[in-house]
């Protein structure tokens, strides 16, 4: 029956119940002061029967607002984080209308709002569609051409960070660093000899060539430097000896953004999209961050709001004892498949190579992180990179209340985890990437816009992830 009502009269009817409640709450104390006073003296009647109207007004106010709380203002908090989600996420579920049942007509304008987003979504989608294998189609051409030019190349910005490389210079990075959009080539090159180089191409405007010499020392390349209109230049390696098959396809890895960088920013001041984030999990012997270790480390990347396709790490690690048949039965990780693996020292280092430069995400972070940092003397290492956690954003975003489980968050989200990389390092890192890049423009669109905004709201909720842990 109230169902059928309309929300103001529901509204309405909390009132009510309040006005009757009190009116009915303060007469009885009041008959019962008055029956008190009969048998004792008429002040302590009336006190009584203060502080009796005093109490069952509190607990009528208590009652009422649990009421309210339950089946109007949750409601409608969960029918606005789940618009949210439709509007900047591109999830395009129906909405819940069995939680917001007592809204009235709100949840039903809600589906038809939704409705109407997603027949407008899908018809951009297809447009999109059509781009996009175009686009793909020429990237497949681009891609064959260069297979048949035998040489590395890099594309650089002005401030010497890597905007392209291909699947051979992938190659020749891999042997010096790990690659990575965004890096200061001099992360892989003697900085010397190549600051050198880009001078000489600065003054003469022309191709320079030299000796790249690789920051482990051990290697060098004969490399030349081409200017680009607008600044930058790209690095073409001579020569590289690579394992890639001559005809095979040589992927490449670009964000031509990066081209026009803008100078760096206080981490705190910087807009969340032009943030470089590198996403992580880990897989451990079991779940005391004090004295269990670490067997399994995975990242991804995520530039410009977007996943780097093919720049992820995934990395087993020899903890050093024996892994409990209980944990191997959860990651599928045994003794075997780490022995020979790197320790936690060298497994970390590579991680903080990974991550240089980034935000570091992750899902609970205390926990993940809590490992890595009991190590950090013998890495020698600080891990002193800015953190964000996706627990907390998703409190954030779908208030403290809601379940804020990976699994909650993917469902909520519209992302699937194939069940063969749940509880992996590498799939539970991708997973929370694909969150992060859902959540950052629905952050945006709650005028949350820069790292520090998103510090300042995420403080408010630190008490879930002490609960949590």
């Amino acid at each position: 029956m109230i169902t059928r009502l309309s929300l103001r009269l529901r509204i309405f009817l909390f009132f009510v119940l309040l006005g009757l409640g009190g009116s009915v709450a303060v007469g009885g104390a009041l008959w019962l002061g008055y029956a008190r006073a009969l048998d004792t003296t008429p002040a302590n009647g009336f006190v009584f029967a203060a502080i009796l109207s005093a109490l069952a007004l509190l607990a009528l106010t208590a009652g009422i607002w649990l009421l309210f709380d339950e089946n109007v203002a949750k409601p409608i908090e969960t029918l606005a984080a789940e618009m949210r989600v439709r509007a900047h996420a591109d999830v395009s579920r129906e909405v819940d209308l069995s939680s917001a049942r007592y809204l009235g007509d709100l949840a039903g304008a809600a589906h038809a709002v939704s409705e109407k987003l997603i027949l407008g979504t899908m018809t951009t989608a297809q447009k999109v569609a059509l781009e996009t294998e175009r686009l793909a189609q020429e990237k497949e051409r681009l891609t064959a051409l260069l297979t048949e030019i035998p040489v590395a190349m890099i594309l650089v910005n002005p401030r010497g960070q890597i905007v392209l490389y291909d699947g051979q210079a992938a190659e020749v990075l891999t042997q010096l660093h790990v690659p990575r959009l965004n890096a200061p080539l001099s992360d892989f090159f003697e900085a010397k000899g190549l600051d050198a180089a880009v001078k000489q191409l600065h003054k003469t405007g022309r191709e320079v060539s030299f000796v790249a010499e690789g920051i482990d020392g051990a290697q060098s390349y004969s490399a030349r430097l081409k200017p680009m209109e607008g600044g930058g230049y790209m690095m073409v390696i001579d020569g590289a000896q690579t394992h890639m098959a001559p005809e095979a396809e040589r992927p490449l890895v670009y964000d031509f953004d990066l081209l026009t960088l803008d100078a760096p920013e206080a981490v705190e001041d910087t807009p969340l999209a032009k943030l470089c984030y590198t996403v992580f999990d880990t897989e451990t012997t079991g779940l005391l961050p004090h004295k269990d270790e670490v067997v399994q480390i995975g990242a991804v990347r995520v530039l410009n709001g977007r996943i780097v396709p093919g720049e992820v790490m995934d990395q087993l690690v020899d903890p050093g004892i024996p892994i409990p048949p209980s944990s191997t039965k959860v990651h599928q990780v045994s003794d075997a498949m780490v022995r020979g693996q790197p320790d936690i020292a060298e497994a970390g280092r590579r991680f903080h190579r990974f991550a240089k430069d980034s935000v570091i995400v992750a899902h609970n972070a205390p926990f993940d992180m809590a490992f890595l940092r009991r190590h950090r003397a013998r890495m020698g290492v600080d891990w002193d990179h800015p953190i964000l956690d996706t627990v907390l954003l998703s409190a954030v975003l779908f208030g403290a209340g809601q379940t804020h489980t990976l699994d909650a968050l993917c469902e909520r989200l519209g992302v699937e985890i194939p069940a063969r990389l749940r509880h992996t390092a590498l799939g539970d890192a991708q997973a929370t990437a694909q969150v992060l890049v859902k959540m950052l423009p629905m952050l945006q669109a709650r005028g949350i816009h820069t790292f520090g905004d998103v510090i300042e709201q995420t403080r408010k909720h630190g008490r879930l992830l002490a609960d949590l842990n």
